[in-house]
């Protein structure tokens, strides 16, 4: 067994309370896909209902707007999981690029292949429920973060969540996932700073 899967075994035992023996049928449909710097893992449009395991690397959801700019809507690094919310929860097209910020390692499984197990194995539905309820709680805080907090704040929950990414991710995405201009987010460094923290 890969160290990529024991890795995520023990995570959904913390996170879900799954035993890892009641996973390991499941494992036997992953496969590892390793993608280079800036390549795309989700195109715009793509169907394919992709669920992975961030093994290594940093992925970045992001959409090109009607006049070329490009929003990104979030980051995922080690030990999380990456999906297109579209095509696993609406079943339609993605809306958005995933793409590989670093060489970057997935552990990826079809989720059409997983819901075709549940019918089977009804005693995988908890980990069915366990990604999807996953999925949304990540969804809602980031939406929570932007109605509660100020560009600052968020920017010093990411510091405080995962301090290295400032220095594996580009200002300019970082600034867009915060909903700021990288030049806002430079005044925010100052002020951080300014203020000793």
């Amino acid at each position: 067994m890969s160290a990529s899967i024991t890795t995520l075994q023990q995570l959904l035992f913390d996170l879900a309370g799954v035993l890892p023996a009641d996973t390991a049928p499941l494992f036997t449909m992953t496969r590892q896909v390793k993608l280079a710097a800036n390549e795309t893992y989700i195109h715009e449009g793509d169907t394919e209902r992709r669920l992975a395991f961030i093994e290594q690397g940093i992925m970045r959801a992001h959409i090109i707007k009607d006049n070329g700019d490009e929003a990104t809507l979030f980051l995922r690094w080690e030990k999380q999981f990456i999906a297109s919310h579209d095509t696993i929860i609406h079943r339609q097209p993605s809306r958005f690029i995933y793409r590989a910020l670093e060489p970057t390692t997935l552990l990826e499984i079809d989720y059409d292949v997983l819901e075709e197990v549940l019918k089977t194995h009804p005693e995988y539905e908890p980990l069915r429920n366990f990604f999807l309820m996953r999925m949304l709680s990540e969804s809602l805080k980031i939406m929570e973060s932007f109605v509660t907090l100020s560009p600052e704040e968020r920017y010093r929950n990411l510091l405080t969540e995962r301090f290295d990414l400032v220095n594996r991710v580009p200002d300019k995405y970082i600034a867009s996932m915060l909903g700021i201009t990288p030049v806002s987010l430079s005044r925010i460094r100052k002020r951080m700073l300014d203020k000793g923290k």
